[in-house]
């Protein structure tokens, strides 16, 4: 019995250890790292024109240098956020990085294009764990007083990463070859002592099973409908459909199933990430849509649209932080509340102003992108109270795979109504001949963003994290 008592005492030692170091370096370190991890995963679209021409491929063969990395992302975060329940954080965080920098190696010197793709499925394999660990990492050791606090750094780094990947991109476009874009992901190898460092007494997981024939099953479900859904090839969705139905009877059937289902009787944790799947895929619009409604409707060039959009990356960088104290301090209900109304506001100015000056479209811009981080971290925040701790990882590697799926499904159904244009304004307050619409999506956004606040609010409110696990 007293060898029991000290195990625990030593176990609860180590894990108070883990919450100090978490608490401040190792949080640092994890920015840098999303950072280089969000830079990786962006700053290649402004040059797939250039890898079109050196490669002589149709721009559709060349975006999968964009489109695979983001396959391999979406599962990757879900198949970590899995096994960091199985195995130390630090052993995950060393074969992702690494995984990463052997990619990054492999594109450095890649003369043809089957390398070039390769290097970037390698790439997206290692860097995904980047994006579920920062997910686990505050659901598992951050109290719930401070996780919004963590929770909003994180998504500043996110929000910064995709400010500098176009910057670095023309950048190096403009005095080196392409190529050398693959040194910058290198750089996150600086940051793995130091994780090896600070996580040096993370307690060892327990021995669970790893299902990898249903991490299979889920893969092949998530890679047949981004297939289905980004190449318009409509008969993959049936086999998407047909990957789902094995999967649901893989997980209730094996001993050890890859997602326990007994996580989805959790009721306020399956419409949570169904909300967050529904924010993301709508705040997707920001990024996505806008630069096609600039070139559509302004005529601008690529580097104006960088210099349009900047400002607001910036400020959702600079305030992503204050937006986690505000929750730690009156809760996700208010951050969520605020976060819908800088977002309602946003997109109904777009909706209004579109074809005017483009000083408002910066600045609904700015109020747009604040409020979609915002928003991301109420919604991380919230998911994470609803699950135990033994279930964080598996339960937010799931949400960050959501996430990423959210963003191509998102893609490629603004793609498919902006192509069928409009002659008539839905929003009366329109009053210019042209970007009818872009108009309407923005309205139609809109209203999407109040059925989604009443639904939060009825369901989740203003409880407690205690009371999630009450139910």
């Amino acid at each position: 019995m007293g060898s029991d008592t000290r195990a625990t005492a030593f176990t609860n030692t180590m894990e108070s250890t883990i919450e100090l170091h978490i608490g401040d370096k190792f949080i640092r370190t994890m920015i840098f790292t999303m950072v280089i991890s969000m830079m990786s995963a962006t700053m290649f679209n402004i040059v797939l024109p250039e890898i079109s021409q050196e490669y002589d491929l149709t721009y559709r063969q060349v975006s999968w240098v964009s489109s695979a990395y983001l396959l391999v992302y979406a599962i990757g975060s879900m198949i970590y956020g899995k096994l960091s329940d199985r195995y130390r954080l630090k052993s995950l965080l060393t074969m992702g990085l690494l995984l990463l920098s052997v990619g990054s190696l492999i594109g450095l010197v890649a003369q043809t294009y089957w390398m070039v793709l390769l290097s970037r499925i390698i790439q997206a394999a290692g860097a995904s764990v980047i994006p579920a660990l920062a997910m686990v990492v505050p659901a598992r050791y951050i109290p719930a007083e401070r996780r919004g606090k963590v929770l909003g750094i994180m998504a500043s780094g996110l929000a910064l990463g995709g400010v500098l990947g176009p910057i670095a991109s023309a950048i190096f476009a403009n005095f080196a070859h392409w190529r050398w874009l693959f040194v910058i992901p290198l750089i996150t190898l600086i940051a793995l002592p130091l994780f090896r460092r600070y996580l040096a007494f993370e307690k060892v997981r327990s021995p669970i099973g790893m299902d990898w024939f249903g991490g299979f099953l889920l893969g092949g479900a998530v890679a047949t409908l981004l297939f289905a859904i980004t190449g318009g090839r409509w008969l993959l969705a049936i086999v998407a459909i047909a990957f789902t139905m094995m999967f649901v009877v893989r997980i209730h059937s094996a001993a050890q199933p890859f997602v326990d289902p007994s996580l989805f009787y959790n009721s306020h944790y399956s419409l949570g990430i169904i909300l967050a799947f529904l924010v993301s895929a709508i705040g997707f619009s920001i990024p996505f849509l806008t630069p096609i409604m600039l070139v559509d409707i302004y005529n601008l060039t690529p580097g104006t649209i960088g210099l349009v959009m900047i400002p607001a990356s910036l400020a959702a960088a600079f305030l992503g932080k204050q937006g986690g104290k505000l929750a730690d301090r009156s809760g996700n209900t208010l951050l969520f509340f605020l976060a819908s109304l800088l977002l309602l506001s946003a997109f109904l100015l777009l909706s209004i102003l579109i074809g005017r000056s483009l000083i408002f479209v910066a600045i609904a811009l700015i109020v747009g992108q604040v409020g979609q981080t915002f928003i991301v971290v109420a919604m991380s925040g919230t998911v994470a109270n609803t699950l135990p701790k033994e279930q964080a990882g598996v339960g937010m590697g799931l949400m960050a795979m959501l996430n990423f799926i959210a963003s191509s499904v998102s893609g490629a159904l603004i793609s498919l109504v902006v192509d069928q244009d409009t002659q008539t304004a839905w929003n009366p307050f329109y009053l210019l001949g042209e970007g009818k619409i872009y108009s309407n999506l923005y309205l139609i956004i809109s209203l999407s963003y109040v059925g989604l606040f009443l639904i939060y609010i009825d369901r989740f409110g203003y409880r407690t994290p205690l009371s999630y696990q009450q139910k």
